[in-house]
This record gives C-alpha cells, sequence and structure tokens, in this order.
C-alpha cells in the first residue's frame, strides 16, 4: 500500500473507493440508490449488484458467523455469482439478541439469528429469485408481523449511531472502506488546517466528556496537558473494560479500530505527543488482533510514523496487554500496570496531566471518548453540541442486559429516558415479567426503580438519582431478582478486585459483604442494616479511589430503594424472590400431589418421603433447596415459601 503523503492525496483516494461504499450509504433513498446505479454503470465495480453484510464480532462469531461468512464465499463461487455479490464481515450491528446477523444491500433486509445451514435458502431465494426469506426476518413481539428493514425496528428507531458510526457497516480489517468512509480526513485537515489550540477548543467546543465514568470534559483534559511542558507526552487509551457484563469499548475496537488510531494521533498532535499506548485486556483477542492489522495497515498508509501528512508530525501507538484487573481501569492504576509495576491508584496531585507514565505528562481517554473525536472534527463541535442535553452532550453507548427483551449494543442521545430504553428500545421486560430495577454504572453504579424511569439518561440526572452513568453497563432486573442479593454479588465482584491498597476498601468492603452474607442466611439483625449503612458512607468518603468511593453505591441504593426486601430478610427470615435459599424451603401440597414419584427418583438428598400414589412429603432438614424437585412436577403440586 503507498504511503498517503498529503489531505489532497487521501481525498483523491477517498473518492475513488467512495462508489463502492455507496450502494450501503444510499440503499435507504431509492433516489440516491437510482443515481448511485447510474455512476456504477460506467465504474471498475460495475459488476457488483448487492452486499452481503455479516455480523463478525464476538458475540455472532461464537454463534458460526465465520461459517456464515465462508458458506456465502462458496456457495456464490459455485453459482458464478461471486463478482456480482460482495459478501462482507463487518463489526457488531448492536442487535445481539437476535444474531447471527446478515444484512442484504441494497434493499436494507435485515436477517436474524441465521444458521450457517440458512445460507443456501439467502442465496437461492433472495439472491437469485429476489424474495425474502421470511422466516428469518425479525419477528415484531408486539404486532406479531414480521420485519424486513432495520430503520422500522424499535431497537434502532430511537438510536443514533456516532461512536458506533462503522460498526455493522465497513470491513474493520480494511482500511480502505474506513477511508471511504472519511477516514483519517479529521487527522489530515488537523495537522495541515488547524493549530494543535485549535484542536483543543473545538473538542472543547463540542461539550464531549469522558465516556469512561468520571465525565470529565475532554478537550480540558487535552488543554491541561498541553500546557506541561516535557520533552516527550503520552497519549493512552483505556481499552480496559472491566464491568461485569460490558461489551462497549470492545465492540468500537472490534468494529471500527482505525477510528480508535485517528483520534489518538489526533490527540498527539493538540497535546504535543509522539507516542501512543493502547492498554487492551488480554481477554479481548477479536479486538486486539484487529488493532494490531489496524495498526499494521495505518503505518503502511502513512497514517502512522513520521512526517504525517507531509505536516512533520511523527506519531506511533503500540499495544500494551492487561490482566483482566477492574482496578485497572482506574487511570493511574493503569499507568502503573504499564510501567511493570503493580496495578494500584496512587495519590493525586500531581495529575497524570503533569505526571504520567514515565512521569512524563500523559492523557489517557477511554475508548468511546476517542471514538467520537474524529467526526467532531469533521462534522464540528456545534453539530455534536447539538446533540444530548445541557451538560451531556452527544451520545452514549450503552450495553443493554438482563431480563430485557432485546438485549445488545445501543447508543442514544444523551437526555434519553430511562423507560425510552427499557421499553421500547429494549422491548419490555422479558416472559411479561414486571421491572424491577435497573442497575446503571456497573458495580461502582445503582440500583433505580420504576420511579426513576423517567430519569434522563445524563451525568448529573443519574447522580441526583443515586447511580453514576459509569462506562455503560445497564442491566434491567425484573421481580425474580433479590435486591439484597444483587448488592452482595456486585460487592463480591469489588472485594474480588480490589487492590488491598487502602484499608477503607480493602477491609470496610470485605466487612460489608460478611453482613449481606449473614443477611442473605436468615442470621441478619436491624443492628446490621444499620452497621451496613455507616460501613457504606465511610468507605465511600475515605476510600483512595473513585473505584473504592463509589464501591458502596449497589448497597447504598438497594438500602435506599428496597428497605422493605432487607427488612423482610431480616425480621420476616423471608426472600420474596426466593432466591436466597436459606431462607427458602419447598412444600409438597397434598391436594395436588398424584403420589406418581418423580419428585423423589430426582431428588439428590433423599428428601422426599412417601409412597407410591399417595401425597409425598418433603423433609426440609435434609432438603438441601437445589430445586430438582420443583422443576421436575408437572402437576404444579411443589410450591416454594
Amino acid at each position: 500500500m503507498a504511503k498517503i503523503k498529503s489531505l489532497a492525496e487521501l481525498r483523491a483516494m477517498k473518492e475513488k473507493l467512495q462508489l463502492n461504499l455507496e450502494l450501503r450509504e444510499k440503499s435507504e433513498n431509492s433516489e440516491a440508490m437510482t443515481q448511485v446505479e447510474d455512476a456504477m454503470a460506467d465504474s471498475e465495480v460495475a459488476k457488483v449488484k448487492m452486499h452481503v453484510l455479516c455480523c463478525g464480532g464476538t458475540g455472532c462469531k461464537s454463534s458460526a458467523s465465520d461459517e456464515i461468512v465462508a458458506n456465502f464465499n462458496t456457495i456464490l463461487k459455485e453459482k458464478g455469482l461471486q463478482d456480482e455479490v460482495m459478501v462482507i464481515k463487518t463489526g457488531c450491528f448492536g442487535f445481539c439478541e437476535k444474531g447471527p446477523i446478515v444484512k442484504m444491500i441494497p434493499d436494507n433486509t435485515f436477517y436474524t439469528q441465521v444458521k450457517p445451514e440458512d445460507v443456501q435458502r439467502i442465496v437461492d431465494e433472495h439472491i437469485v429469485q429476489g424474495c425474502k426469506v421470511k422466516d428469518l426476518l425479525y419477528l415484531d413481539p408486539e404486532t406479531n408481523e414480521h420485519v424486513a428493514d432495520s430503520k422500522h425496528m424499535n431497537f434502532y428507531k430511537k438510536q443514533h449511531r456516532i461512536a458506533l458510526r462503522n460498526c455493522g457497516f465497513i470491513n474493520p480489517e480494511d482500511v480502505n472502506e474506513f477511508i471511504a468512509r472519511d477516514g483519517y480526513e479529521a487527522l489530515g485537515r488537523c495537522l495541515t488546517e488547524m493549530t494543535p489550540q485549535e484542536v483543543i477548543s473545538e473538542v472543547i467546543a463540542s461539550g464531549l466528556r469522558g465516556r469512561g465514568g468520571a465525565g470529565f470534559p475532554a478537550g480540558i483534559k487535552w488543554e491541561h496537558c498541553a500546557k506541561n511542558e516535557a520533552d516527550q507526552k503520552y497519549v493512552v487509551c483505556n481499552a480496559d473494560e472491566g464491568d461485569p457484563g460490558a461489551f462497549m469499548d470492545r465492540s468500537i475496537m472490534e468494529g471500527d479500530p482505525h477510528s480508535i488510531i485517528e483520534a489518538m494521533a489526533i490527540c498527539g498532535y493538540a497535546i504535543g505527543a509522539t507516542k501512543g499506548l493502547v492498554y487492551i485486556r488480554a481477554e479481548y483477542p477479536l479486538a486486539v488482533e484487529r488493532l494490531q492489522i489496524a495498526l499494521t495497515q495505518a503505518r503502511e498508509c502513512g497514517m502512522l510514523g513520521t512526517d504525517i501528512f507531509g505536516s512533520g508530525f511523527d506519531f506511533d501507538i503500540e499495544l500494551r496487554y492487561g490482566a483482566g484487573a477492574f482496578v485497572c481501569g482506574e487511570a493511574t492504576a493503569l499507568v502503573r500496570s504499564m510501567e511493570g509495576q503493580r496495578g494500584e491508584p496512587v495519590l493525586k496531585p500531581p495529575h497524570l496531566v503533569e505526571s504520567g507514565y514515565l512521569n512524563k505528562p500523559t492523557n489517557v481517554n477511554n475508548v468511546e471518548t476517542f471514538a467520537n473525536v474524529p467526526i467532531i472534527i469533521t462534522k464540528g463541535a456545534d453539530w455534536f453540541a447539538s446533540i444530548g442535553s445541557e451538560k451531556s452532550k452527544g451520545t452514549k453507548v450503552f450495553a443493554l442486559a438482563g431480563q430485557i427483551n432485546n438485549v445488545g449494543l445501543i447508543e442514544v442521545p444523551m437526555g434519553t429516558t430511562l423507560r425510552e430504553i427499557i421499553y421500547e428500545i429494549g422491548g419490555g421486560i422479558k416472559d411479561n415479567h414486571q421491572f424491577k430495577a435497573v442497575q446503571t454504572g456497573g458495580p461502582s453504579g445503582g440500583c433505580l426503580t420504576s420511579k426513576h424511569l423517567d430519569t434522563p439518561i445524563d451525568y448529573e440526572s443519574l447522580m441526583a438519582a443515586g447511580s453514576m452513568m459509569g462506562s455503560g453497563g445497564l442491566v434491567v432486573m425484573d421481580e425474580t431478582s433479590c435486591m439484597v442479593a444483587i448488592a452482595k454479588f456486585y460487592l463480591e465482584f469489588t472485594c474480588e478486585e480490589s487492590c488491598g491498597k487502602c484499608s477503607p476498601c480493602r477491609i470496610g468492603n470485605k466487612r460489608m459483604l460478611e453482613i449481606l452474607d449473614k443477611i442473605t442466611k436468615g442470621n441478619g439483625t436491624m443492628q446490621d442494616l444499620q452497621e451496613l449503612r455507616n460501613l457504606a458512607e465511610v468507605i465511600k468518603d475515605t476510600a483512595l479511589c473513585g473505584l473504592g468511593q463509589s464501591s458502596p453505591n449497589p448497597v447504598l441504593s438497594t438500602l435506599d430503594n428496597f428497605w422493605d426486601e432487607y427488612v423482610e430478610h431480616v425480621v420476616d427470615k423471608k426472600c420474596r424472590a426466593g432466591v436466597c435459599k436459606s431462607l427458602m424451603s419447598y412444600e409438597i401440597d397434598p391436594t395436588k400431589c398424584i403420589g406418581c414419584g418423580a419428585c423423589k427418583r430426582v431428588c439428590p438428598q433423599d428428601a422426599i418421603e412417601g409412597e407410591k400414589k399417595l401425597a409425598h412429603h418433603i423433609d426440609n432438614l435434609k432438603c438441601i433447596k437445589c430445586g430438582a424437585c420443583y422443576e421436575k412436577c408437572k402437576f404444579g403440586a411443589i410450591s416454594i415459601k
């Protein structure tokens, strides 16, 4: 690949490459499609009549999407259609609940839960005959009708994809497709048309705030780092995504790695750094692989290295691998880990922008923050600032999970309410259960209730409600969830992941966990509840780092919003959700039991007594509450008390 030496060369290259992508870009507009088809008639890509986009993200790969792609290529070649139909492996489409996903262009047909054996039918019926394969289309649960086009799906209607703009659209392993989508245009403009201070001013004016959790204005951080003189500075991308159930950053790196490279180079130019580091967890092998491919391609085409765009600016990036320590998501712990030291936070000041990696000024932003930067430069700060709320500009990516119909990756404008996300984008609660709570912000966030459903998603509103934005985990719970057990689950995670440096986090969280364990086993007292709150408040005020300070949030929010459940566990020795086994018991209704013996046969403890064709009885002293009998009974004779 020849090096691109100027912005004019990049734009000329983009013009040549754009035609192939226009089939995808204009497919939703019939008039635009006619223009594209006319332009293609005399072009070198005239033979390509259709694009088949297959999700190649981690989730779909685990469900055989690689085999789907291989089957398409094999069958199309057998039919002599390989020149007319282009098969592209993309990043994540977001609708993970319905993966693997295959999207047909130009008619925008959206196939869900595709299996390798379905490919033959798609080729025969859709590509050859022009007929949609109806049973593979998305089935709307409200109307019970099949929907062919993703723009008519509730899951996508309220989304606004900025950070995810290229995910599910381009081949992340092909820099040409990135360039055709304005890739490296922002870097070229910065290096040839803007001063470093003008770049920083544009980012400040956009209102972009850090998407890693704290929400500090990105441009202000860049400005502080730029003002600190040094012979060497560093740009660090925090890709150590450790929240349970979170996969926002991973999906961006898998689906659009070049956007991160471009943004880091822009940041390097703005603050005066020539070296970039991506700190990525080794448990993300696909993201690592695609970043490595993208780095190689960026160097080959001159987007990394020396004298980029003939501007005299030098910049390169290398990967550093983390071992999956949650605390290394905290910036100072991350920097220590990169230096080969124990990953634990340090006191501030000095801040990292003053003395960070190798004691040099260092700017740290997370993946999603960087993903927004190039489009802010190309479309302008005013455009970005027009999206979102007054103090929280732009969009936010969330990993929507839990007891929700539409699990997946979503991106919505700041200010979108929890109700819109859960009931419109998320499709409501699974199995017609009742909504109970939503956990925002991962282990550091809080559990919000139905009274918070109209809370706008922005930094200030979530903090006021007793939770936080965090990096973007959003877990929905229904009435089958025990909120005491939920608080215990998150605290177990925090205790396991604590670096142990400060006593409030190392000892205090352990004591809180012991109290929660006592409560869930039916041995708690009202005094324990008071001690639990006191401990949580002390840890919040005295822990060393942001992770320790926010670790009591799940406990405090559940105490505030689900106090009655805590009291039930302590006073009534009851778990209304039937989750805490020590507070459960199984009973056989003698009026319903026919004495079939099915429950007796599956009981691992021989805790069920009774003769054939006579009502049986459970000995609760022997019962280990495994639930095998409850699941086996076909007559509804066994109940949980």
